[in-house]
């Protein structure tokens, strides 16, 4: 949390106290990107009036019932810090009524504790709080130690009923932050991996996040994803929140280099995507490229392409990041033979710059996860420096000398012949960049309208 926000807040007049994830942020010394405030003894019209004076406030809703306030402050500097909102509410507590995420009926009174507050929890890790006005934190789990000793604990034994998206949450806590989970922790994950399916796709996936960053994005982001996802497969998680996984459990590919069953294969691609530190979009190509192998009839890209597909719409991510990341599986699988600077102007002519480099990215994971010859590492090295040499040569439309208001002067009417011809001139630019001179493309223009 910036000390910007704690001041801000700290001069509020409220007896306010930082709960959550920036509690467990500060103790590891990582900036912290929440802002969430626990007020006790003020009911949520005090809160509410108390903030006001200070900025914008919106209710705050958890599945659809009011809890707090989010404010939006007029200070510019604390709201830049704080773009999201900054979160106040009273004290709660969450009672189970059901298995799902919104058969529970919440609780909310200024009078019920701090300690109280933190009992409704998921883990240890989450459930400390501290007192902005002393500095003192409330930790009645132990969660500090728990913290110092990398370990995931459950506040409660029905946390996981309470709320099945912890159990992708926890996951993401051990990619993120290396934590091993107790066995209780892991015999209560196995009891609730079914409930997983309860929980709708924008919470798992990015449906409520513009930047597609749910739970699970979260944990592929983490720096030991591989560990959590063995962790998924081994509590029946995995296959509970993504049922396409089931055929590659212990999937054997029976060659030299493909020597790992196909579930620890596409693990191990995952893992060599963190290390490299890649974007969200080839992390998530990774763990869903080899979804189509075991029903592929030699076509496993296509396949896993539409399985990709299918994974990502039902976990809502945005449209266009799943348009991406399906591009990226359906052409994963390109050879690496007579790798030179042709093959690098047609590579970025077929899949524009960001995929192009992208797919290298992948690419190079996906060795990782095989027993491959050096020759086949240098090879995807050499297409990326090839990639970064002909990139500033023409493989765009917008790379050519001509445009449509030039084959328009020419003669040609509005309408497909204008795009079709002048894809044909970029075919010939990037065959031979010497030819993207204005005299040559409106030669090569007239020649084929006649």
């Amino acid at each position: 949390m910036h000390k910007t926000i704690e001041d801000f807040v700290r001069g509020l007049g409220l007896d306010a106290y930082l709960v959550g994830g920036a509690v467990r942020d500060e103790q590891l010394g990582i900036e912290s990107k929440d802002a969430d405030f626990v007020v006790p003894g003020v009911d949520y019209d005090g809160l509410r009036a108390a903030l006001e004076r200070h900025g914008r406030v919106e209710d705050l809703e958890v599945a659809g019932r009011q809890v707090g306030a989010r404010l939006y402050p007029k200070d510019r500097g604390v709201r830049a810090l704080a773009p999201a909102g900054i979160e106040f509410a009273p004290p709660r507590a969450e009672r189970s009524t059901g298995p799902a995420r919104h058969d529970f009926e919440i609780v909310a009174d200024p009078n019920i504790s701090i300690e109280d507050d933190m009992a409704r929890r998921d883990f240890t890790v989450n459930a400390m709080a501290k007192r902005l006005s002393t500095g003192e934190t409330v930790d009645p789990f132990h969660g500090a130690d728990d913290l110092k000793n990398r370990i995931l604990r459950t506040v409660r034994p029905r946390s996981f009923a309470e709320d099945p998206l912890r159990l992708v949450r926890g996951l993401r806590l051990v990619s993120q932050l290396g934590l091993e989970p107790t066995e209780d922790t892991l015999h209560e994950m196995r009891e609730a991996a079914e409930s997983v399916k309860l929980v709708s796709g924008e919470r798992v996936g990015g449906g409520l996040h513009a930047d597609g960053m749910g739970e699970l994005s979260k944990l592929l982001l983490g720096r030991e994803p591989a560990k959590a996802l063995r962790l998924a497969r081994d509590t029946g998680v995995l296959t509970a929140l993504l049922p396409e996984f089931g055929a590659t459990l212990g999937f054997e590919q029976n060659s030299e280099r493909q020597h790992l069953p196909l579930d620890e294969h596409i693990f191990a691609v995952v893992q060599a995507a963190a290390d490299a530190n890649a974007p969200l979009m080839v992390r998530l190509g990774a763990l869903l490229h080899d979804l189509g192998k075991p029903q592929s009839n030699g076509r496993h890209a296509e396949r896993g392409a539409e399985l990709a597909s299918g994974v990502l719409r039902r976990l809502r991510y945005p449209t266009r990041l799943r348009a991406y990341v399906t591009r990226l599986v359906r052409a994963h699988s390109f050879p690496l033979e007579d790798i030179d600077d042709l093959f690098a102007r047609r590579f970025l002519r077929e899949h524009g710059d960001e995929l192009a480099f992208d797919l290298v990215a992948h690419k190079e994971a996906d060795l990782h996860g095989k027993q491959v010859s050096k020759a086949e590492l240098d090879a995807v090295a050499r297409l990326r420096g090839l990639l970064e040499q002909e990139r500033v040569q023409p493989h765009r439309l917008t790379d050519l000398a001509v445009d449509g208001a030039d084959l328009i002067a020419l003669g040609y009417k509005e309408g497909p012949a204008i795009g079709k011809t002048l894809e044909t001139l970029l075919d010939a630019v990037v065959e031979d960049p010497a030819l993207n001179t204005r005299d040559e493309l409106l030669e090569r223009a007239r020649a084929q309208r006649a």
